[in-house]
């Protein structure tokens, strides 16, 4: 047999072990192993960032644990199996990928993208019509949410021409929040304009093939390794410290 195969059989009959005799296993519902799940996709998400690939697998085996969890909380429900979950995934690829299994023919990765979305829409329910941005998770974090609703969007046209044109708007944006705050407005309106500036600049991001979330996690790495250098070099307490002394050890660490 495919070793695959075997490993996956593996897994499935140790869940099934500890859904019977494990007192913790025994108590877990969707709903508890909710935040965890998000845990661990973070985790992964790090280790990614990190280039750890020993993590990286790790991570992706504490994941499919989860998925092989849920399953068996389905099947208990006779909601679903994990038969059904795995054929209705492969279901759905083949039906989004008709460049592979039927006779569409595509240029390049944007023409799969916007045949995605199309059959996406076309797979609704019942007779409301689905939204474009349906398919974008309710409890994303909001630049995540921001950089999927705008490539979704841009699937049925909704999209600058050019990247010059995005950084006319972020410049827009800017000279608005600039203006809310001269003239004082309520702290409502300066945080709705600093929204604009946030949502042109994930745009921006976007036209420069860069992921803004990736972008600024890199920087939080490169802040919280040249503070902890300030913490480490410090020669008495930082409270002590003048901004010109943490500023001096600050460009230290940059330069190292």
């Amino acid at each position: 047999m495919d070793p695959r195969l075997l490993a996956f059989q593996r897994l499935l009959d140790i869940m099934d072990d500890l859904r019977a005799k494990c007192p913790w296993d025994k108590k877990q519902t969707f709903l508890s192993l909710r935040n965890l799940t998000i845990e661990e996709t973070y985790e992964l998400a790090d280790a990614i960032l990190g280039n750890d690939l020993g993590d990286v697998e790790e991570e992706l085996g504490d994941l499919m644990l989860h998925m092989v969890f849920y399953a068996k909380l389905g099947t208990e429900q006779e909601a679903f199996t994990m038969t059904t979950v795995l054929n209705k995934v492969c279901e759905k690829l083949i039906r989004r990928h008709p460049h592979i299994y039927g006779d569409v023919e595509v240029n390049d990765e944007s023409d799969v993208m916007k045949n995605w979305e199309q059959l996406k829409l076309e797979e609704k329910k019942g007779d409301k019509p689905k939204s474009v941005l349906s398919g974008v998770p309710v409890s994303l974090p909001a630049m995540v949410k921001a950089y999927r609703m705008q490539e979704k969007t841009k699937q049925v046209g909704f999209e600058w021409e050019s990247k010059d044109q995005v950084w006319e708007k972020v410049e827009e944006e800017v000279q608005e929040l600039k203006k809310a705050i001269h003239e004082e407005k309520d702290i409502a309106r300066i945080e709705d304009e600093f929204g604009d500036v946030m949502f042109s600049l994930i745009n921006y991001a976007r036209f420069l093939k860069i992921d803004p979330e990736t972008a600024l996690e890199k920087v939080n790495k490169k802040f919280k390794n040249r503070f902890e250098y300030i913490e480490q070099q410090a020669s008495k307490p930082l409270t002590e410290m003048t901004l010109g002394e943490m500023d001096a050890l600050w460009n230290e660490a940059k330069n190292n």
